[in-house]
């Protein structure tokens, strides 16, 4: 069994090169509001609107809210709100909203970004308002400062600390949030407007419409909560290897991981899976094994992901343990409590996971 010595010293040893990016620590998303915060301040800012007897007074609370939900969801700042024109700048047909701005060199800088078709129904609703309806481009038109003032005072009213209610803080919070659910890197850096994100990781390049397209995927997934599944890689089919009964698929992560499975030709052809095609592989917790050491361990497990310990949740019979990959993605796993027990595994141990092509799920969304 290992010594601690041995973890620690695993743990300083560099990432293998089937991970890109770099591992979010606890460290880092302790200053930022998590999702169950962020739900909290939504509800304060829902419950604050509808609060007030006064018509006027509820109409000015429905524009800070609407404010508060195109940050919270798109992770947009908090000026390229308040200059939204909603009847130009949103698409309810197609759920998009088109962020604008200049490049230093001048010229337009247009960001397409998804939203949920809750949401875009939401907004569509607040601009059949009488007061709204003939003059669409007024319904974000309010006093940054005021927004400020109003974003702090939900933040206290909930206990949190003001300045992690700022629009600022709730824009890189939304950040987290996506890596958290598992939205590529690329993906995230598209959506909030960062420097140009790359879309070569790997050997399979990814388009800017195939990064929207991941984008819509993850947003609405996370507002109708479709899947349970938590063990879930978004790319594109990289190679396909057919037999006679069952073909081999390898798939090719934004993230630059290749996760490959095998599936029989008959689901292959129902699927229509050919090279290229975007699709969502998806891993049962209990079909994962988590192995401990820093050099790639000796297995016949197709596929094998190096990560860092974030959670466990030890029960009577079961202990799950949440592994983040170096792409920020989320995997659960579970094993028996008595083995818990003897791997006495911690948070921040190095960990190996472990999972045969058998135990992959494909999905077409």
């Amino acid at each position: 069994m290992d010594s601690k010595k041995t973890r620690a010293d695993a743990g300083l040893r560099p990432q293998p090169r089937t991970g890109h990016g770099h591992i979010v620590s606890a460290q880092e998303e302790g200053g930022c509001l998590d999702s169950i915060q962020l739900d909290q301040l939504e509800r304060s800012f829902r419950q604050w609107a509808d609060a007030s007897p006064r018509k006027d007074i509820r109409l000015a609370r429905q524009r800070i809210l609407l404010i508060f939900l195109l940050i919270r969801y798109t992770g947009a700042k908090l000026n390229e709100v308040l200059t939204l024109d909603p009847a130009r700048d949103i698409d309810f047909e197609k759920k998009t909203v088109m962020f604008r701005g200049k490049e230093r060199s001048g010229k337009d800088d247009l960001r397409e970004v998804h939203i949920s078709d809750i949401l875009s129904k939401e907004i569509e609703e607040a601009l059949e308002l009488p007061a709204f309806r003939d003059d669409p481009g007024n319904l974000l038109n309010v006093d940054p400062g005021f927004v400020r003032r109003k974003f702090y005072e939900r933040a206290h009213a909930c206990g949190i600390e003001n300045r992690l209610g700022g629009p600022e803080m709730i824009r890189k919070a939304r950040g987290l949030e996506l890596m958290r659910g598992n939205v590529p890197l690329p993906a995230v850096q598209q959506m909030l407007g960062h420097s140009t994100p790359n879309l070569t990781l790997s050997h399979v390049s990814f388009s800017p419409e195939e990064i929207r397209q991941a984008t819509r995927l993850f947003i609405e997934r996370e507002a109708s909560r479709r899947t349970s599944a938590r063990n879930s890689f978004f790319g594109k089919i990289d190679r396909i290897e057919t037999g006679e009964i069952q073909s081999q698929i390898s798939l090719m992560t934004l993230a630059g991981y290749s996760i490959t499975t095998i599936i029989t030709n008959e689901s292959r052809n129902q699927l229509g899976l050919t090279e290229g095609k975007l699709i969502t592989a998806e891993v049962k917790a209990p079909w994962i094994i988590l192995e401990s050491g820093g050099e790639e361990p000796k297995s016949s497990a197709d596929n094998r992901l190096y990560g860092v310990i974030e959670g466990i949740n030890c029960g009577k019979v079961n202990t799950e343990y949440t592994v983040r990959i170096s792409d920020g993605t989320m995997i659960c796993a579970v094993v028996s409590t008595p083995s818990a027990r003897r791997l006495l595994w911690e948070r921040g141990d190095r960990v190996w996971v472990l999972f045969n092509a058998y135990a992959v799920v494909l999905h077409i969304d």
